[in-house]
């Protein structure tokens, strides 16, 4: 049978235009700054959303870790949502690793911090206080795309007080194929960003974080430090590539497919939660678990979670949504 995944983006398979890209990919060693295919990868996305430099590294958590020791030092403090990856799913590593005091802030609905919120949390110049010294935003932040007002008024907050803005955007491109904007527009207003390559655009490996030469100069001596520099990396860099420069328009396609899906599920009296990208969130309870085994059952893959999260991907079709909500209508619930 089939297998239906909504569980993540994560776990989309390369196409074969993406395999034969990666298998006719120029080599070096990376580590010596000698691979082809990286460095082109590098420029291409620095070019691209308006940053001088970039660095390719193995994972998302890794170039968000990056990025915030490279903008901290230890003892300084970053704000951060309490939902957001950077805080809450990347084991703690900017904490651990680099001595960094997160600030959490819970958010909106929208997926934003309050920013009055923000600015109050923000310590005085004080040697009793952890420096505040960035603020990190998630675009999309589980689906939902932040305004564009939204970041230029970040931008300006984090001006007027010294402040860097790191954008962790696992799903940039979602955020921008949404707001029919290039990614370029939303990264203008941010001193570094991280691109994730192996969700939605499809790739198996892979992040880039993109900023300044000299952040990226410190970035690239972390990456060394925690294990991230890689030998003939542009096998993987080839597949980063060939998703930028093929699979980014389809995204609209996850998104219309999310929409159906969600009205569909709302058509049989699910509550579901209004959907903006390819993130469906549907609040289940106590029910989740059961669900989850009923559509095991029947070549669907869901995560067990009360407000479950269902995410279409390049590898999920427009004939496999009406198989899910039949399966959700089938569904005996209490």
């Amino acid at each position: 049978m089939p297998v239906i995944d909504l569980r993540s983006d994560t776990v989309t398979l390369p196409t074969p235009g993406m395999r034969e890209a990666m298998q006719a990919a120029e080599l070096g060693d990376d580590v010596y700054g000698e691979d082809p295919t990286v460095n082109r990868l590098e420029q291409h996305l620095a070019a691209e959303l308006g940053f001088a430099s970039a660095l390719f590294v193995p994972t998302g958590t890794m170039s968000n870790l990056l990025g915030l020791m490279a903008h901290c030092e230890r003892g300084d403090e970053y704000i951060v949502g309490q939902q957001a990856h950077t805080y809450k799913y990347e084991g703690g590593g900017a904490a651990v690793l680099g001595s960094i005091q997160p600030q959490p802030l819970e958010g909106e609905a929208d997926g934003s911090l309050d920013l009055a919120r923000v600015e109050a949390s923000i310590k005085q110049d004080d040697f009793h206080f952890a420096r505040t010294r960035l603020l990190a935003l998630e675009n999309t932040m589980q689906g939902k795309v932040l305004p564009q007002s939204y970041l230029t008024a970040a931008r300006a907050l984090t001006s007027k007080h010294g402040l860097a803005l790191h954008l962790d955007g696992a799903r940039l491109y979602n955020a921008a194929v949404k707001l029919g904007v290039p990614a370029r527009a939303i990264t203008q207003h941010f001193d570094s960003v991280s691109v994730c390559l192996s969700k939605g655009l499809g790739a198996p490996v892979g992040s880039v974080l993109c900023g300044s030469h000299e952040l990226i100069a410190k970035a690239r001596r972390l990456r060394k430090m925690v294990g991230g520099g890689m030998r003939q990396a542009g096998v993987l860099a080839a597949a980063g590539l060939y998703a930028l420069e093929h699979q980014v328009m389809r995204l609209a396609e996850d998104h219309a497919n999310a929409e159906r899906l969600a009205a569909g599920l709302r058509e049989l009296d699910y509550r579901v939660e209004p959907v903006q990208t390819n993130m469906v969130y549907v609040q289940l309870g106590e029910q989740a678990g059961a669900l989850k085994n009923f559509c095991a059952e029947r070549g669907i893959k869901l995560s067990t979670a009360p407000r479950l999260r269902l995410v279409t991907h390049l590898d999920v079709a427009a004939d496999d949504i009406a198989k899910v909500i039949e399966a959700f209508a089938a569904f005996p619930r209490a």
